[in-house]
């Protein structure tokens, strides 16, 4: 066993045979360092979401705002996967490949997932954003998929259960007249010193159940929202996943501490401060 490893023992809570990372204050604060240049590197995209842009030429932008910050971007290699960001569009759900042959249209709408490795640490965050005017269909999709995830983030508070972010997201999603579809299997994980950690983050479930919350523990919340029939389809190329029914999907993330203070947004440029008002939470800044 490594030395690295054997520092890490200590920060590691069992949970059911599964080992969950715990980071200490100071590696939470480098975390919140790498989340925001995630946070730049979305606002960078963002900016130049238009008709014309390539998905490639997006993928391009936040590539360079992410090294420029002296940090990698998490996703290019993982798995063989090519771009640093996903980009997926309109019924496309997750995981879309950005390509420099793929041009966006007015009326589109981008889910633009984004990740960045800093001294170590990751952070982890999407959004979906449409290509000039929504239509209202679209904007209540994705107003209904963002509210769902600052409820869930609303929830990871210190002497919690990992369900209660779970049901609160689909609680959040069920409120609504127009039943929207929430993705199955698909949803958010524990992060640190990789993109991908225990414990998985359904955006469904009773309350109540799964390990502890505690400070130290470091999630991405990332609900995914369908208009139409949640089933899904993964495409040929091995990592797009689909609407079976051809319906739109939008979908947001942010990465999240657990502190003695209140949930910690580290993806979010104001800690949190917005979006957990609305749900009565003052979080750290």
């Amino acid at each position: 066993m490594s030395a690295d490893l054997l520092s890490r023992v200590p920060l590691l809570a069992k949970w059911r045979g599964r080992m969950i990372q715990i980071k200490t204050a100071h590696e939470i604060e480098l975390m919140r360092a790498a989340g925001l240049v995630v946070a730049g590197a979305l606002a960078a995209v963002r900016a130049e979401v238009r008709p014309g842009v390539t998905t490639g030429e997006l993928d391009a932008i936040a590539e360079d705002h992410i090294r420029t910050a002296g940090a990698i971007p998490s996703f290019l290699g993982y798995h063989g996967f090519t771009g640093s960001i996903c980009a997926s569009i309109n019924e496309e759900i997750v995981h879309g490949i950005p390509v420099s042959g793929r041009t966006l249209s007015a009326g589109d709408n981008i889910s633009i997932d984004c990740g960045a490795i800093l001294q170590g640490w990751h952070g982890d965050s999407a959004i979906t954003v449409t290509v000039g005017e929504p239509s209202a269909e679209d904007a209540a999709l994705m107003a209904v998929t963002e509210t769902s995830m600052w409820a869930g983030l609303a929830k990871a508070l210190v002497g919690g259960r990992l369900t209660d972010i779970s049901h609160a997201v689909e609680e959040s999603i069920t409120a609504h007249e127009h039943a929207y579809g929430i993705v199955d299997h698909y949803g958010g994980h524990g992060i640190g010193t990789e993109m991908h950690q225990d414990p998985h983050v359904l955006n469904y479930g009773r309350s109540g159940r799964g390990p502890k919350l505690v400070p130290g523990l470091a999630l991405a919340i990332e609900p995914m929202v369908t208009v139409g029939d949640p089933a899904t389809v993964e495409l040929e190329d091995g990592w797009t996943v689909i609407t079976k029914d051809g319906s739109r999907a939008a979908h947001f993330e942010h990465t999240v501490a657990i502190t003695p203070e209140g949930p910690w947004v580290l993806t979010a440029e104001d800690g949190g401060v917005a979006g957990l008002a609305p749900f009565g939470i003052t979080p750290r800044s």
